[in-house]
């Protein structure tokens, strides 16, 4: 979003733009985030190996949108914008939350004085759902369920602080995982070979069903924002998951997480490499096979043509798949295993079904075009786009370009250009997009007129000045690119 968009997308403007799209009957609601989904892994996205097949119905009833990105990341920075509607980049006024276990700029709660998408929606007359199992948002203070009228907090993903680890037996969790979270991993699924309703992604899509099915008479039209945290780590899929993609003859430990780093700085062996990926996909099934359990039950209430759903994730991750090796998702490593995230949207007249675009697009959006459908805006307005736009054949003013801010890293794209930083242009990544193999080659040497207007438009986005925040010892060591 460029500095033009920030100045036409004020509250009444917001307003304006989501009268324009309303009906007499506004249709339900329904957006679904995934976690770490990475689009390279989907079937609608062209990958033959890991089985997702309600994501390939959906998309064939849906639009796809080919060349998705996140505004800002990571988890909770991405969760302000999906919540807020505006624009988190460039990170102004971050403080640390107290007894949260995440430091960086960004990270924070939803500012008291910020309306939601949901507070507008519950004014305009929707009956508004949350279900989550993601438990960053509900550290203390986190203020994300403001506007709903139910919400379910479901517990056991990750490090939630649900169940203590002091039960099991240290040596057996040495033996079995390579990472610190092993212990909180466990004790949260109850133990070490857990049936697959231990995993929170069955329970969060179940709550949803539920909702459903709660309000399958309500005369109020929903809007129903699921997000689950899986395929996000901890990496470790349910046996019957696990087993489809799996190598028999591998004997080494499990790796629950990776360091967000690279095989240069810490080397993963290979075949470990691969089992962490088939515990990855093992979850992108499992979360597949709960969504087709959700949108059947959608159908099942006579919901199905009356619902707008939109399916979207935060950002992916990175299995050394890369010209540096990079595993997991350091700041200063935003190659396309990161910023590359699926976005389908299912019109509930199905317009644009089985659709492709290529207009660059935002995690930003996926609330403009919540809000729209809605008829309801934020009082402070809206600074995504309406995709709605494009799948009823309307005027869409397409992007030039785009911008992103992680922790005190930059990134840019267009349609020629793919640029990383630091916020002190420092460590440089540039990427020609028009090369055959774009990302076989950093070209900044060479590409200084590429680098410098993506200075200047990320500057220019961020209102003139990136604010700086100094990182935590722990943050520097999770993230090495930004030492």
């Amino acid at each position: 979003m460029n500095r033009r968009d920030f100045l036409a997308t004020g509250a009444a403007a917001g307003a304006a733009s989501a009268a324009q799209t309303a009906t007499a009957v506004r249709p339900n609601i329904l957006v679904i985030v995934s976690d770490t989904l990475r689009k390279g892994y989907l079937e609608p996205y062209g990958n033959k190996k890991v089985k997702t097949p309600n994501l390939a119905k959906l998309a064939a009833e849906s639009a796809l949108f080919e060349r998705a990105h996140p505004e800002c990341l990571p988890t909770i920075p991405t969760r302000r914008t999906l919540h807020s509607g505006r624009r988190v980049f460039p990170f102004r006024n971050y403080r640390p939350v107290p007894w949260d276990n995440v430091s960086l700029p960004g990270w924070q709660p939803m500012a008291s004085e910020e309306d939601t998408i949901a507070e507008s929606l519950a004014r305009g007359g929707y009956h508004c759902g949350f279900v989550s199992d993601v438990p960053h948002y509900f550290v203390p203070g986190m203020n994300f369920t403001r506007g709903f009228h139910q919400w379910d907090f479901v517990r056991g993903n990750a490090e939630d602080r649900y169940r203590s680890p002091a039960p099991y037996d240290k040596q057996r969790l040495a033996d079995r995982y390579l990472s610190g979270r092993g212990a909180m991993h466990v004790a949260n699924l109850g133990g070490f070979e857990p049936d697959e309703m231990a995993f929170a992604t069955p329970r969060t899509f179940s709550s949803a069903v539920r909702f459903l099915e709660e309000n399958r008479a309500n005369s109020q039209p929903f809007y129903l924002y699921v997000d689950t945290f899986h395929p996000h780590e901890s990496w470790e899929a349910p046996l019957k998951y696990y087993e489809m993609y799996r190598d028999p003859s591998y004997k080494g430990k499990t790796y629950l997480t990776v360091p967000y780093s690279t095989l240069h700085q810490n080397p993963i062996p290979e075949e470990s490499i691969r089992d962490i990926e088939a515990h990855y996909s093992g979850l992108i099934t499992m979360m597949d096979h709960w969504l087709g359990r959700l949108l059947a039950k959608l159908k099942e209430t006579g919901k199905d043509e009356s619902t707008l759903v939109l399916l979207v994730s935060d950002h992916g991750t990175n299995f050394a798949d890369n010209l540096e090796h990079v595993t997991g998702k350091p700041a200063g490593a935003m190659y396309p295993g990161t910023m590359d995230i699926p976005l389908l949207v299912r019109h509930p007249k199905r317009l644009a079904a089985g659709r492709r675009f290529r207009e660059m697009v935002y995690t930003l959006d996926v609330p403009a075009t919540v809000s729209a459908a809605a008829g309801a805006a934020p009082r402070d307005g809206l600074q995504g786009k309406n995709l709605l736009s494009l799948l009823e054949a309307r005027h869409f003013e397409a992007r030039l370009y785009q911008t992103c801010r992680y922790s005190n890293c930059v990134w840019y794209r267009d349609e020629k250009t793919w640029y990383f930083s630091t916020i002190h242009w420092t460590n440089i990544r540039v990427f020609d997009l028009e090369a055959s193999e774009p990302f076989r080659q950093n070209v900044a040497a060479k590409a200084t007129d590429r680098s410098a207007l993506a200075m200047q438009r990320i500057l220019e986005d961020a209102g003139g000045a990136l604010p700086e925040y100094p990182l935590a010892p722990t943050d520097r060591v999770k993230a090495p690119f930004i030492a």
